[in-house]
């Protein structure tokens, strides 16, 4: 994979309301009140980053294509979110403090999902991962929120832990050194989400998925397998 390029965004175009970065909803209002610290933007990212690292658990099988399933807000009430959900809301959160955040997204090989996941994907390589990118000290900022802590220790994997100064991406290997997280193709970084063109891809690479996800329980499979 090519290194991760520099996101040619404007920091400017990057602080307002879309309709899934949805911070002006009293949900939204009231995570980032209770849960954002500290006086700098740096101390601000990095305390809502843990936030929604582990308040909000990781679910694949939470995957909703519609504005209505990737609004930040609708990740705070259900408390559960998969990548893509879980940027967004890292996203919404830090632009109601005024920082600019942006969505970013890559396509990886994940060698350590359950048996389940990988029927209904039908791969191992998922296709738009999401991050989230944060204009921070004059630079952009990788940030990946998805993987709680709980379901970190289930799958012998290492936390992504994030300080606001380098980028915070999935390590190559686990606990006892398996192959973890591969970074196949950078996809660029965006203002709001590219929704249609994940659509197609969805629809094109993962005909079974909705079909199989139906009362799937990730963190217990997780446990299960590992």
């Amino acid at each position: 994979m090519r290194a991760f390029d520099v996101s040619g965004l404007d920091p400017k175009d990057c602080v307002s309301v879309t309709p899934e970065i949805n911070f002006e909803a009293e949900q939204v209002q009231n995570f980032a009140r209770q849960h954002c610290k500290g006086e700098s933007e740096v101390e601000k990212s990095v305390s809502l980053y843990y936030a929604v690292r582990d308040l909000i658990k990781y679910d694949p099988y939470g995957i909703d294509l519609s504005i209505d399933g990737l609004k930040a807000s609708k990740a705070i009430q259900i408390e559960s979110g998969w990548c893509v959900s879980k940027a967004i809301l890292l996203a919404a959160l830090l632009r109601s403090e005024g920082i600019p955040a942006a969505l970013g997204f890559a396509d990886v090989k994940n060698h350590l999902s359950t048996q389940k996941l990988r029927e209904a994907m039908g791969t191992d390589i998922f296709m738009w991962h999401g991050y989230t990118s944060i204009w921070l000290d004059g630079a952009w900022v990788k940030a990946t929120p998805a993987f709680n802590i709980e379901l970190c220790e289930k799958f012998r994997i290492l936390p992504l832990e994030f300080n606001g100064r380098e980028d915070s991406i999935y390590h190559p290997y686990d606990k006892d050194g398996r192959e973890h997280m591969e970074y196949l193709r950078y996809r660029g970084e965006y203002r709001s989400t590219p929704l249609e063109e994940m659509r197609i891809d969805f629809e094109k690479y993962y005909p079974k998925l909705g079909a199989l996800i139906e009362g799937a329980d990730f963190a217990n499979e997780a446990a299960d397998e590992n």
